[in-house]
């Protein structure tokens, strides 16, 4: 018989009660050092006293109201964002999925309204995760996430992680935009050099293309600046947001060029949840403590900590992993064994990692993180690692 919660998830059999800054309190009492921060979105950890100051303040005023009207807390957030970063425009989502979705149509819209209704091709990489709607699995095209729920979406050119060669000769005049994560996070950390950055930036101006970047998980301070793109000193046209950006709260956001933006017009898009005041008081709230560049400089010191303490665990343990990879607190451990095993043995250690592909498993914590919690927590997956050897 069904469940009454639609069984799509294979859950750990762990039930959470509360939560305390890098910590997570299980039912039964147990305390688990929390490296997998809700998959990226606890980016300033758990119960963040400035976070829930600013969200209860904001219950108590005004929870809802729909943008027929104008909502000052959103006004706000945008301008902050605006403030930080290449955009000159917001627009406001509950989620990644939902900003992938506004992300393809404006890319379309745009050549549409400068008269090439025929430019509707994006062009995609394997290995890439962008929401699971109509447009973010016909986006990444594994077999994974599309199998069986054809037809797809068409519009979308996929190609290898990696191949330039196959990027050129894919780019044609159908081809209004190519879209890719800096940092692929479900791909299995995998980062985009910033030449190949910079390249595909070059290549999108050569042939008038755009550019998009899905910086949903990679974005918002995780990978040591704002944005995972600053590392490579270009910027894009349309970039996909969500994630670390509420904190915990539902929110992501399209940030765009006026240019890129040109074609989205009154009515061309909307969203009744998207851009309320409850979650943008809490994203205001998040991006004053994140683009502080003295606490950007606190994440890079601490992943530095982090990433050489791996790289003694890898050392330690050269049966169990391989490598490890990734930027600022977004890293992975390359595992030899089968990364749900290296998962559930953290389980039994009190610490959460999370699995991804390529057998990677991910490590994204708090950007909070203390350094003895950093040492705890690699104490506990050497323990993890340990236990692996004795199975």
């Amino acid at each position: 018989m069904i469940t009454s919660v639609l069984p799509t998830y294979s859950r750990a059999p762990l039930s959470f009660v509360k939560g305390e800054g890098t910590w997570l309190i299980e039912a039964d009492g147990r305390r688990f050092l929390d490296l997998g921060a809700g998959i990226a979105v606890n980016a300033l950890g758990h119960a963040n006293p400035t976070l829930v100051a600013a969200l209860t303040e904001q219950a108590g005023a005004l929870w809802h109201t729909s943008n027929l009207y104008e909502i000052p807390q959103q006004k706000a957030l945008a301008d902050k964002l605006v403030e930080h970063t290449f955009a000159d425009t917001v627009f406001f989502t509950n989620s990644g999925t939902e900003s992938c979705e506004l992300a393809v149509k404006m890319a379309r819209k745009y050549f549409y309204d400068k008269g090439e209704p025929d430019r509707v091709e994006i062009i995609t990489f394997s290995g890439s995760f962008h929401g699971r709607s109509s447009a973010g699995i016909a986006a990444a095209g594994s077999e994974k996430m599309t199998k069986g729920f054809g037809p797809l979406l068409p519009g979308f050119v996929h190609l290898d992680f990696g191949d330039h060669e196959a990027l050129t000769a894919a780019i044609n005049d159908k081809t209004c935009a190519v879209m890719v994560e800096p940092v692929q996070g479900e791909g299995g950390i995998r980062p985009l050099p910033d030449v190949c950055l910079k390249g595909l930036r070059d290549l999108c101006d050569e042939h008038g293309i755009l550019m998009i970047l899905d910086e949903v998980q990679c974005g918002v301070g995780r990978t040591g600046k704002l944005f995972a793109h600053e590392w490579s000193g270009v910027t894009p046209d349309i970039m996909m947001v969500a994630k670390g950006i509420g904190g915990g709260f539902p929110l992501g956001a399209v940030l765009a060029t006026e240019n890129a933006a040109s074609g989205m017009t009154a009515g061309t898009h909307g969203s009744t949840y998207g851009g309320n005041p409850l979650g943008c008081a809490v994203g205001c709230a998040v991006i004053d403590i994140v683009a502080d560049p003295d606490f950007l400089a606190e994440v890079n010191r601490k992943a530095g900590l982090l990433r050489q303490k791996l790289e003694g665990l890898v050392a330690a343990h050269p049966d169990v992993f391989e490598s490890v990879r990734g930027a600022g607190l977004m890293l992975g451990l390359k595992c030899k064994v089968a990364p749900g095993d290296v998962v559930n043995a953290g389980y039994a250690n009190e610490v959460i990692t999370v699995p991804a592909a390529d057998n990677v498993v991910r490590l994204l914590p708090p950007l909070t993180i203390t350094d003895e919690e950093i040492a705890e927590a690699v104490t506990r997956l050497d323990h993890a690692a340990t236990s692996l050897h004795a199975s």
